[in-house]
């Protein structure tokens, strides 16, 4: 298994703890987005779409980090993070599908550089940008989570892909510095998780290429 990947991205971080809980070995292969080695010829013959993460598990090669996170769930079912009761399954990504879908796009690096860069927004103005569509976000989240959860988790006593996905997407607040005392919920959540040697071990700083 290989794991196209860049310490920073939340995209990759998910993948990363994913393979974690699943025990799957795996080996990274660095792709720095900073410098653009995403777009580079031979990343799009991986990729066409310019994204990371992606693995190449003995020549299958997949991308989206949510497909991702099925397959592995398909492939090494235990532990489940995708529940099989349907009700369950739909609201667990659905919370998931917030973060990734909703959340992430509206503060990622081609964003964040097409409002700096093609824009003209200053940082000051950037950072506003970013801080309302992750605190419009958060906002839903927290309530979506006080609801359906009563547990330890995001949804009930077991860790789920929403999980997966909660702890890099506050890991990302935190750089951006917003405020998440709004949010005790959630952060409660992903601190607990964030110190656990499995998802400890898919954090930005501990990854070969970070810098």
């Amino acid at each position: 298994m290989k794991l196209y990947s860049y310490f920073m991205s939340s995209a990759a971080y998910r993948v990363r703890i994913a393979l974690n809980l699943k025990g799957v070995d795996y080996e990274t292969v660095p792709v720095d987005l900073s410098r653009g080695e995403h777009r580079q010829p031979a990343f799009l013959a991986t990729n066409p779409q310019a994204t990371v993460p992606v693995i190449d598990d003995d020549g299958i090669v997949l991308w989206q980090s949510l497909a991702i996170i099925d397959y592995l769930d398909a492939r090494y079912p235990f532990p489940r993070l995708i529940p099989a009761e349907p009700v369950v399954r739909a609201r667990v990504q659905a919370q998931a599908q917030l973060i990734v879908c909703e959340i992430h796009p509206l503060n990622n690096l081609r964003v964040r550089q097409y409002l700096r860069e093609d824009l003209a927004l200053d940082e000051a103005a950037a950072s506003r940008w970013y801080r309302h569509w992750i605190g419009e976000g958060f906002a839903s989240l927290e309530a979506q989570v006080r609801r359906s959860s009563g547990g330890r988790y995001c949804f009930g006593d077991a860790v789920t892909v929403a999980d997966v996905c909660l702890v890099p997407q506050v890991y990302n607040e935190r750089r951006f510095h917003c405020d998440l005392a709004p949010y005790p919920t959630l952060v409660r959540i992903a601190d607990g998780l964030a110190a656990d040697p499995v998802f400890a071990r898919a954090a930005p700083d501990r990854q070969p290429d970070a810098r």
